[in-house]
């Protein structure tokens, strides 16, 4: 993991000052880095019992649609506020500077259903927790949630409890 590592470019002070962006452009422009990486995502997630896999907008598509094909699962992506063109159920969550809200078509995820939900970073967690929320809320259940980088120092899997979370790059500051 990592020569993964290496891949991605850290970006300081993006989006505003103080911040370190973990840049995943540089690690899926080359070939046998977005490989691995998918690779790796499908080693961590065989034998688990799910029936699709939901990416997170954006980067999470970049991921868990090839995700979803290795498995032989369907994939289902998670979206902005009105990016979705048929009827949709949404959740808002507090961020640090303010509200946001994700949205599912509401036809997306069946009652019943085990969801793995993918994406590329997981920072405070805000996001993938809302997406958990809004998968519970249409009946279905969250099977794990996976990401390729985890920024440990931010402690995002406090807001996990009794979830399987997975990373394959931890960062710890």
């Amino acid at each position: 993991m990592e020569q993964l590592k290496k891949l991605i470019r850290e970006v300081p002070d993006f989006p505003k000052p103080g911040i370190n962006f973990y840049d995943i452009t540089t690690l899926i422009k080359d070939a046998e880095g977005l490989e691995q990486t998918i690779d790796a995502l499908t080693e961590q997630c065989r034998g688990l019992d799910i029936d699709k896999v939901i990416g997170i907008e954006s980067r999470g598509f970049i991921f868990g649609a090839p995700l979803a094909y290795q498995l032989g699962v369907g994939f289902v992506p998670v979206r902005k506020p009105k990016k979705l063109p048929s009827e949709t159920i949404s959740v808002s969550y507090d961020l640090e500077y303010g509200q946001d809200t994700v949205e599912i078509h509401s036809d997306a995820v069946s009652k019943g259903e085990r969801i793995l939900i993918v994406d590329d970073l997981l920072a405070t967690g805000g996001t993938a927790r809302a997406v958990v929320d809004l998968v519970e809320k249409m009946g279905g259940s969250v099977a794990g949630v996976h990401v390729v980088i985890e920024l440990e120092f931010l402690n995002p899997r406090a807001r996990f409890d009794g979830y399987e979370v997975k990373s394959l790059l931890k960062y710890n500051s």
